[in-house]
This record gives C-alpha cells, sequence and structure tokens, in this order.
C-alpha cells in the first residue's frame, strides 16, 4: 500500500453510514429500529481478555505470525520502538522496498532504509516481510521518461533479481505482484491497465514470480490484492478475477505459494459475508496456496466523534473479521499496516472532517493497548492451530 488518499486507492472503500446496507421495511421494522438493536447488541459484547501476553505471542501459541508494517523513521521514536518489539513477531517495510524508495536512478539502488529495518527485525527476533517488487505506484520519477516497451523486460528482470538476490534467505515473504486485477478497468481478464500490462502482456505477473524464484528459493511469493472482503459487486468480481488469476498461475506451474490479503476494513459498514468469504478463502486454499492478511487495519473516518463508541465499533470490525479468516487454517500470518495511531497512514491521507484523531489501529496514539487490541487477541486466542 502507499500513502494516497482512500478514493483513489481505496476506491473500494465505499458506502453509507453505519448499518446503511439494512433494509428500512424488512419485516415491518424502520431503519431506526435496526440501528438501535444493532446498538444494543455492540454494547453488550465483551471484549474481555484473559492474561496479558502479546499479540506475537497469541498468535504463535496457535501456529500463526503476527506483526505490522513500519517505517524507519517510526522507529526512531523509542517507546514506539519498544512496543513494536513486544508485540510484533514480523516487520514489514511499509515503503523502504518500493521502486520509488530503492531507485534514485535508473542505474542506482539505494538499500540504505531496508537494510536497516531488516537489521532491526533480525536484532530482535523478527521475521522481515518484502513489500513489493511488481506495482503500479509509487514508480520514480524517471520510469515514464525512460521505461518503454523495448527495455521494460530489462528493466523488470534486473530490479526483481536485485532485490530478491540481496535479501535471498532472509525474507519470511515477499509481495512479488501488488494489485494487478481491476474489474473497473473493462478488460476481459480483469487485469488492472498498468504500464508493465502496456509493455509487457499479462504474462509480467508470471515473469515476475519465476524471477523472483530463481534468485530466492526460501521466501513465500505472495500475490497481493485488495477489495476482497465485502459481499459487494466489485467485491464479487474481484473475488472471481484473482481466483481466476491464481488458477491461472497454478496450471502454468508458476513458483506462487500465497495469496496476501489486504484488509483495509471500514468501519462505517458495508455487507459483509462471512459465508462467501469462508468460501473464497477455502478455494484458494484447494489451490495449495498459503493466505496471510497483509495490511489490516479499520478506516474509521465516519464513525462517531466519540472515542468510547468508535473503539467499540473499530474492534467489533477486527473481531467479527479476524474471526472467519482464521477458521481457515491455510492463513498463516495476520499484519496490521502499523501498529499504533500515532503511525497511520489514514492520519495524513483521510482525516476525519471534524479534524479529531484516526484511532483504526491495536494501540493509541499513547501506545496504550485499546479495544482493538482486545479484539485481536480474542480472536487469536479463539482460532483453531495452524
Amino acid at each position: 500500500m502507499m500513502f494516497k488518499p482512500l478514493q483513489s486507492r481505496r476506491h473500494f472503500l465505499h458506502a453509507g453510514l453505519f448499518l446503511a446496507g439494512m433494509s428500512a421495511v424488512a419485516v415491518g421494522k424502520t431503519l431506526s429500529d435496526y440501528r438501535s438493536q444493532a446498538v444494543e447488541d455492540l454494547q453488550k459484547r465483551s471484549f474481555e481478555v484473559s492474561g496479558q501476553g502479546s499479540l506475537k505471542k497469541r498468535a504463535a501459541a496457535i501456529g500463526l505470525i503476527y506483526g505490522a508494517a513500519t517505517m524507519r523513521p517510526y522507529l526512531a521514536d523509542l517507546d514506539f520502538s519498544s512496543s513494536f518489539i513486544r508485540e510484533c513477531g514480523i516487520l514489514a517495510p511499509e515503503n523502504e522496498l518500493k521502486w520509488d524508495a530503492l531507485r534514485p536512478s535508473p542505474s542506482q539502488f539505494d538499500f540504505r532504509n531496508a537494510d536497516w529495518l531488516l537489521g532491526f527485525a533480525r536484532r530482535n527476533s523478527m521475521l522481515f516481510r518484502g513489500h513489493t517488487l511488481v506495482w503500479h505506484m509509487q514508480l520514480p520519477q524517471w520510469f515514464k521518461e525512460v521505461v518503454n516497451h523495448q527495455n521494460a523486460e530489462k528493466f523488470l528482470q534486473e530490479h526483481i533479481a536485485t532485490v530478491t538476490k540481496r535479501y535471498a534467505g532472509q525474507m519470511h515473504s515477499i509481495d512479488v505482484v501488488n494489485e494487478a486485477i481491476e474489474p473497473a478497468d473493462g478488460r476481459r481478464d480483469q487485469l488492472r491497465k498498468t504500464p508493465w500490462l502496456e509493455f509487457l502482456g499479462p504474462d509480467y505477473i508470471e515473469f515476475a514470480f519465476r524471477t523472483a524464484a530463481a534468485y530466492d528459493s526460501k521466501a513465500i511469493l505472495v500475490y497481493n490484492e485488495l477489495g476482497l472482503e465485502y459481499d459487494t459487486a466489485d467485491g464479487d468480481a474481484r473475488r472471481n478475477a484473482v481466483l481466476k488469476l491464481l488458477e491461472r498461475l497454478k496450471s502454468k506451474g508458476t513458483p506462487i505459494h500465497a495469496l496476501g490479503i489486504q484488509s483495509h476494513l471500514v468501519g462505517h459498514s458495508i455487507p459483509f459475508n462471512s459465508d462467501k468469504l469462508r468460501k473464497f478463502l477455502a478455494s484458494v486454499a484447494s489451490l495449495g496456496l498459503k493466505i496471510l492478511i497483509t495490511e489490516l487495519d479499520v478506516v474509521d473516518q465516519k464513525l462517531a466523534l466519540d472515542f468510547a463508541i468508535r473503539d467499540r465499533i473499530v474492534a467489533a470490525r477486527y473481531q467479527d473479521y479476524l474471526k472467519v479468516v482464521l477458521r481457515e487454517r491455510a492463513v498463516i500470518a495476520v499484519l496490521t499496516w502499523g501498529l499504533s495511531d500515532r503511525y497511520t497512514w489514514h492520519s495524513s491521507y483521510n482525516p476525519r472532517k471534524d479534524l479529531a484523531p484516526v484511532r483504526p489501529l491495536p494501540l493509541s496514539n499513547s501506545l496504550k493497548r485499546k479495544l482493538a487490541w482486545n479484539a485481536m487477541a480474542i480472536a487469536f486466542d479463539q482460532a483453531p492451530k495452524r
């Protein structure tokens, strides 16, 4: 993911107010009746947690990995760094392994920040995750002027080879290709219209995985995608398109090992169908693929100002979602996109209209465990072992 407004990158995060998808007339009830019932149910929900064990320890107890994405400057904050070490068993760089961060010029790579994060992870007994080798966004400024039909394959091969060789054997997993699906672009195969597709055609995805596998035989190679969680027309189209893509890659013997599901969830509700999501996860698992939840957070942009109400709704979103996905034993890792509200992309790019602080993550701005942390802890405690 990148620091970019929801309305462009996260266009699937659309919807009305809390409970907007519910009928106003079913069974003689009004929309107000449904809202009142939902609020009452939410108030009754318990987020009581047993013990003080960290999220990484609770996850490890069921054979799961928990961690978060972060950036080097955030870890200079010693209080935050201590919280990260305590709670996280895996670290994913938010930006340091993307093209614009790594390639200041066509002939240069700058690994200083990515190397620093890897060193931090290793010193603190954390796994390290790569994000991302191939994406249509956060490309360097020189890309449009230099890369074309004639040299695109050379640049892509060089980039993947250079990054994967440098970190070979040191990465738990890496997002080889990110967000290649976009039904709204109108192609029959539902691939997103990107520079890579324009220059190299649909086979660029398979090419990327084969190249990564050639230089790192140990990392879990992941296809990472957004918008797969909700019961909407767009969600249906994305799930179907992703399954077809994964089936196609597997049928060709492509060295792909896992699906990454970003999971930027919505606080103000859009329809969530646990059966549909469970069936999708089972279909992915049936292909012999693992599943990682790679960028989990909950957007609270349109929720109530009151922290007590807002935190309870956010926690419920975490709990309801994880209750479903963790039933699937192919899910091997859960990463939140950030750990604390002190450092979240939503603060700058998706601020609330009332200018109140956003609260999308497990720890508060003051690094205290919130109800969202409790919800995750409960979900880990109750999930089946991997």
